[in-house]
């Protein structure tokens, strides 16, 4: 996900958060080793951000996650 970002022109810092900084966000998303991106609608009842689902950068990584998906899973094809 870092790569796939940072590839894209969008920032990333990796860094220990203060809540403060955590309460104040745009938008937030958890991912991990299962790829996908889940929108954070709120932390300790403190919502972030003013949408309630994904915001347009989650948005975003979710569609250039799904493109390179897409275009491993054709170059797999192509090698079978």
């Amino acid at each position: 996900m870092i790569d796939l970002c940072r590839d894209n022109g969008i920032p990333v810092f990796e860094k220990n958060f203060s809540l403060y900084e955590v309460y104040g966000a745009d938008e937030a998303f958890l991912t991990g080793t299962f790829g996908a991106q889940t929108p954070v609608a709120e932390v300790d009842g403190k919502k972030i951000g003013t949408r309630s689902g994904a915001g347009p950068v989650t948005e975003h990584i979710r569609a250039l996650y799904k493109a390179l998906i897409a275009e491993n899973v054709a170059k797999q094809a192509k090698r079978n």
